[in-house]
């Protein structure tokens, strides 16, 4: 019987050989236990992880794989699949303004900062020739840490296409042929080099860190102005790890695993991954994205991901380790109201991309598709067409998407699509065709004047308008908290715009993945957590050319503390689709606030080893534990205490707090740090927010800092005061010295069998003014 093979990952840990020819020897030396000869090893080997962690990549069939996960030294053996992509205004809107009237007018924390950052993002590559990535005025040397380099490829010429900007481009592609065949040059448009075929890699990264490109837009001159990154200073390093399958980016984790591999051992200082696998979500370190930021946290390389796009059900969120950034995704305060006239006397308001105006004849979908469901699979007769005609569609009706009703309307040969969702704001997306959305109300309107006759439709172009809407409001798509795996820690961690972020765009790529789309563009809108990701990235980079001493805990928790939750009419931030506020497993901590992130005043720092300790409390025995550790941590010290001493989930110092499964008085512990100013005295007093169900008390209720004390432990005692089963609640925890505002949401899920009342405010404080820490 002939075994199936796929390509696995085994993972080894921290690279214990400082010398990666003899990691190398020693992975083939493991693997060759395997098979028959050395020979029939080299062949199957794929990647070897040999510089940032120690691991590799080979392809084998179960039997195989079951041998080396009972070998000594192996940590995880998992098969490598398949990610998937999570597919100008947006930094005005952020805080981080500039002004255009002036040649050289630049923000300061834009301007200031980055020169000196390396963000390595992770994509489908880059199309160089943007104005995007051309080097700023005054932009110094490459940073002399940089080990990386240009690779030549096709279509790619190191010596024209990278600069003191774009100081680095390779890519990865052996995981996708060994999962997918031999790159289909033919059937899609692709290029076995760095070139980005897609338009995915190059939106990101000029997202994240674009140089400042004046009068940028898309197509009829739409969301025109002055495009750049969060850091336009900083600079790049591309590593292409997805490849072009019907415009669409896929990508493996054995090459996800070699381009960490790489990365860190180039030195970039911040990592950017628009990725992620759907759930169900596997075991810790038994995927390639928490493998690469675990041990970019060590080496203090900040790693953000986005958090997925399968909203908005709870718990679908993706890339949840507590040592990386998960961004959820979130719109802006710009819109593109088109208005639309029907028989010259009724009027409607709608969103889209309409660079021409259009006057046709309105006609129901019923005539075309099979109870009106706008589905091409729907077709009633295949020779009706409606040539000339705007087609009015219901996503109610039959569950139809946009892109399946467009796909329908430009099948039946329609002139326009009218598509009616049941929104609270619609928010458009480019399409071929050209297509308005309409809330239901008005939808419901329009329907019933199209059931008396076919009226003449007129559309106007649509208009560029900002400051009109209240914004942020969390993405419909956006994925949701809780994690599915670690609950513990609140994912998402943070919001940020991701919603018709306009970027650079590679002309040769359509702007839509459609492969009749002819249109080629500079600049392309695109919405997605993808797109919230590099945000933060872009903010990342500013903090840590500002602060270079802060690890990624800090930097994270300045991030979250700092994030606001109400919207720009002072109201809670909304949910798309509903009238309902969003709450943590949402937003997280809340949209991000870059110039607040600058100065948060205290922050939560987190070490490697309390990671460590996280992993004893989910299964990870003492020797996992050592193997995963950096040279200079301390191998002698024991990290996986007995249960029964050993700390909860909850009393990691974590800027958010949350905790499971409360049913009796329980006190978790937090420390902070003063970088509010070196130095100085600062005073710190306590405002709380209870959760609904739960009386919280904070002790002390002041904190005092000084130049001989900069931490400072306070404890958060939590006492259900109802009976309750199963139900999360929401508050939070601000310190402040009244000027930062330093804030952590606080999650709990109350489960008491009895009122938990009795237990009074004395006995929940003690006489010592605390509580002895216990486990939940």
């Amino acid at each position: 019987m002939v075994l199936p093979f796929k390509v696995y990952i085994v993972y080894l840990g921290h690279n214990q050989n400082k010398a990666p020819d003899l990691t190398s020897k020693h992975h083939l030396q493991l693997l060759s236990t395997v098979f028959t000869s050395k020979k029939d090893a080299k062949q199957a080997m794929l990647y070897s992880y040999k510089h940032g962690f120690s691991g590799f990549s080979a392809t084998l069939n179960s039997t195989q794989a079951q041998v080396l996960s009972n070998t000594k030294g192996v940590i995880s053996i998992f098969k490598s699949k398949t990610v998937h992509l999570h597919t100008t205004r947006s930094w005005d809107f952020l805080g981080l303004s500039m002004d255009y009237s002036t040649e050289k007018a630049t923000p300061m924390w834009q301007q200031a900062y980055g020169g000196d950052v390396i963000v390595g993002v992770f994509d489908t590559g880059i199309w160089a020739e943007s104005h995007s990535f051309r080097e700023e005025p005054g932009m110094g040397p490459v940073p002399a840490s940089w080990k990386g380099k240009c690779v030549s490829g096709e279509h790619f010429d190191p010596a024209t296409a990278c600069n003191r900007k774009l100081i680095g481009a390779t890519y990865y592609l052996g995981g996708f042929e060994r999962r997918y065949g031999k790159l289909n040059k033919t059937r899609n448009l692709e290029y076995e080099s760095p070139l980005d075929a897609v338009g995915h890699g190059t939106h990101v990264a000029s997202t994240a860190v674009g140089s400042v490109v004046k009068n940028a837009s898309f197509l009829g001159g739409f969301g025109q102005g002055t495009g750049r990154g969060g850091a336009p200073r900083a600079r790049l390093a591309v590593y292409k790890v997805c490849w072009n399958v019907n415009l669409e980016g896929r990508c493996t984790e054995a090459d996800i695993m070699a381009a960490f591999d790489k990365a860190l051992h180039d030195g970039v200082n911040v990592i950017s991954g628009s990725f992620g696998l759907r759930p169900p979500l596997r075991a810790f370190f038994a995927t390639a994205a928490s493998i690469g930021s675990f041990h970019a946290m060590q080496m203090g390389v900040s790693v953000v991901f986005s958090a997925g796009n399968s909203g908005p059900d709870p718990s679908l969120v993706e890339n949840v380790f507590p040592w990386s950034i998960s961004v959820a995704a979130s719109t802006i305060d710009r819109s593109f109201p088109t208005r639309i006239v029907l028989d010259c006397a009724l009027s409607f308001l709608g969103e889209g991309f309409v660079a021409h105006p259009i006057t046709a004849i309105l006609s129901n979908a019923s005539n075309y598709f099979s109870s009106g469901v706008c589905r091409t699979e729907s077709v009633k007769n295949v020779t009706a067409k409606a040539d000339g005609k705007i087609i009015l569609c219901f996503s109610s009706v039959g569950s139809v998407r946009r892109e399946e009703a467009e796909a329908a309307a430009r099948n039946r040969s329609a002139a326009g699509l009218i598509f009616v969702e049941p929104l609270s704001r619609p928010f458009p997306d480019i399409t071929i065709l050209p297509l308005l959305l309409l809330d239901i109300i008005q939808g419901t309107k329009m329907a019933q004047y199209l059931s008396r006759r076919p009226p003449t439709i007129q559309i106007f172009p649509s208009k560029t308008v900002l400051k009109r809407a209240p914004a942020p409001i969390v993405a419909d798509f956006s994925s949701r908290g809780p994690s599915s795996i670690s609950p513990d820690f609140l994912k998402p961690d943070i919001s940020a715009p991701g919603i018709n972020i306009l970027a650079a765009w590679p002309p040769m790529s359509p702007p839509t993945p459609t492969l009749d789309d002819r249109r080629s563009v500079d600049w392309n809108f695109q919405s997605g957590t993808s797109m919230s990701c590099p945000h933060v990235s872009g903010v990342v980079a500013l903090l840590k050319s500002a602060h270079p001493d802060w690890s990624p805990a800090a930097i994270r928790s300045a991030l979250m503390t700092t994030a606001y939750t109400t919207d720009t009419s002072n109201d809670q931030i909304l949910a798309v689709g509903s009238i309902k506020a969003s709450d943590p497993f949402d937003i997280g901590a809340g949209h991000i606030n870059p110039l607040r992130a600058m100065d948060p005043g205290l922050v939560y720092e987190m070490k490697p080893e309390d990671y460590l300790v996280f992993l004893c409390n989910i299964g990870y025995t003492e020797d996992q534990i050592r193997s995963l550790v950096l040279h200079d941590m301390n191998r002698t010290k024991t990290f996986c205490f007995p249960s029964s001493s050993r700390t909860s989930n909850a009393n990691l110092n974590y800027p958010s707090i949350t905790v499971l499964n409360l049913q009796r008085t329980t006190t978790i512990t937090r420390k902070v740090r003063n970088v509010g100013g070196w130095g100085k005295i600062a005073v710190y007093f306590v405002r709380v927010v209870n959760p609904q169900g739960v009386d919280v008390v904070v002790w002390p209720k002041l904190l005092i800092f000084s130049p001989f004390k900069q931490e400072r432990t306070f404890y958060v005692t939590l006492i259900p005061n109802k009976i309750s089963q199963g139900r999360f609640d929401f508050g939070e925890i601000v310190w402040s010295d009244g000027f930062h505002h330093v804030r952590s949401p606080l999650v709990v899920l109350v489960n008491t069998a009895t009122t938990a009342a009795t237990a009074t405010m004395d006995t929940a404080v003690g006489g010592h003014g605390f509580q002895a820490i216990a486990n939940i």
